[in-house]
């Protein structure tokens, strides 16, 4: 294997014949071999494939193999012979993981450059020292070394530097003289990092201490963003809190009929949260027909189990402020009693989270006349459990 990850062709047999017996298929096991130069058995498989580039048949060559502490990948080559265009990449055999990796390698010496590399389109690659990053998906994946990635950027950098000379040279100029700092790199005269971070959890670098740890390199996984699971076509999914906040901060609105003239009207929706009680539907109907208007509000949640009654002693003006309470001026002492079966009725507490000394909130248990009323006496919710039959 060349350091540019290319796939070397295997020897190519006369045309035979195939027999007309049929061939089974190899195990699932022997479909991913690991990878080893000594296995003579191990060769690509060759398809005569459309060359992109002049349009005429070229040679596409498949390897399935299996990298040691890692996992299955397909690596595949294609070369044409006629316009001399070729291009290798490797793709990952699996699915995208359930979690990003981050590889940093501290390379200390000539055999760290000789290490195995798997890096997916999806990755970016970054030498710190040299403020010098390769984006996600600028490259093609390949199966290759630490001197072949830095190959492989050289390459890239000198590919269009002709151009450059000719229209911009002093932008060519500095490419050059980056380039020459990129080749140092080979010679490892200082230590420098390598980092590999790929959202898909598929690249690789070779740990040749495996099982062993590697002091030399550190593996983190991680936690996709919402961006990263864009950028490889994943479904992002909403965070159910997230959800929950636009619900609160949203005016939902759906057509209905007004209950006076019965014409089209439109029902505003709202869900608010009361401080320190539960969570309420405000609703609101405007009807621009007859300009009747009604508003309601509703539990966000279930009947209570125990009804609610709340006294309150009026003692001054300030307690006509609170919610709820729109009555007489304030200039007498009074109760105000409110009682609801339900549980779901609220008056605010201006002491909270403390205790109201002015109010008293009793939980009771409701009559029959009072379940009856809520519907709550006809109500089953045993007996459905699954695999339970009604008996007849």
């Amino acid at each position: 294997m060349s350091a540019s990850g290319a796939v070397e062709p295997g020897p190519r047999g006369p045309a035979t014949t195939p027999s007309p017996a049929p061939v089974q298929p190899p195990a699932t096991g022997h479909l991913f071999r690991p990878i080893n130069a000594e296995d003579e058995e191990q060769q690509p498989t060759e398809i005569e494939s459309l060359c992109m580039n002049c349009y005429r048949n070229g040679m596409t060559r498949l390897l399935l193999t299996k990298i040691p502490f890692f996992r299955e990948i397909i690596v595949s080559s294609f070369s044409c012979e006629h316009c001399g265009w070729n291009n290798t990449e490797i793709q990952s055999a699996g699915r995208i993981q359930d979690l990003g990796v981050r590889y940093t390698l501290t390379i200390r010496g000539l055999e760290d450059m000789n290490r195995e590399v798997v890096k997916t389109d999806s990755a970016t690659t970054r030498i710190p020292e040299l403020d010098f990053e390769i984006p996600a998906f600028s490259q093609k994946g390949a199966l290759t070394t630490v001197e072949g990635l830095i190959n492989r950027a050289i390459s890239g950098l000198e590919q269009d530097q002709p151009t450059r000379r000719a229209s911009k040279e002093a932008i060519a100029e500095r490419i050059d003289e980056f380039i020459v700092k990129l080749k140092e790199l080979k010679h490892v005269a200082s230590p420098f990092t390598l980092i590999i971070d790929d959202p898909s959890g598929n690249s690789f670098i070779e740990n040749p201490h495996a099982p062993q740890k590697d002091d030399a390199l550190v593996i983190t996984h991680y936690n996709r963003t919402l961006q990263q699971d864009e950028m490889l076509g994943l479904q992002a999914e909403a965070p159910e809190e997230k959800l929950e906040e636009d619900l609160r901060n949203e005016v939902l609105q759906f057509n209905t009929n007004c209950p006076e003239c019965n014409a089209p009207a439109q029902t505003n929706m709202k869900l608010v949260q009361i401080p320190h009680f539960k969570e309420v539907i405000i609703m609101a109907t405007i009807c621009e027909n007859c300009g009747h208007r009604t508003n309601e509000v509703k539990s966000g949640g279930a009947v209570e189990p125990l009804g609610t009654r709340i006294t309150l002693l009026i003692t001054d003006p300030s307690d006509m402020t609170r919610d709820l309470l729109k009555i007489i001026e304030g200039g007498m002492k009074a109760h105000f009693i409110m009682n609801d079966p339900a549980g779901n009725s609220y008056l605010q507490n201006v002491y909270a989270p403390e205790d109201d000394p002015e109010m008293k909130v009793e939980h009771y248990k409701r009559t029959f006349d009072q379940n009856e009323e809520l519907g709550l006496n006809d109500m089953k919710t045993e007996g459905y459990e699954a695999g339970l039959s009604p008996q007849r």
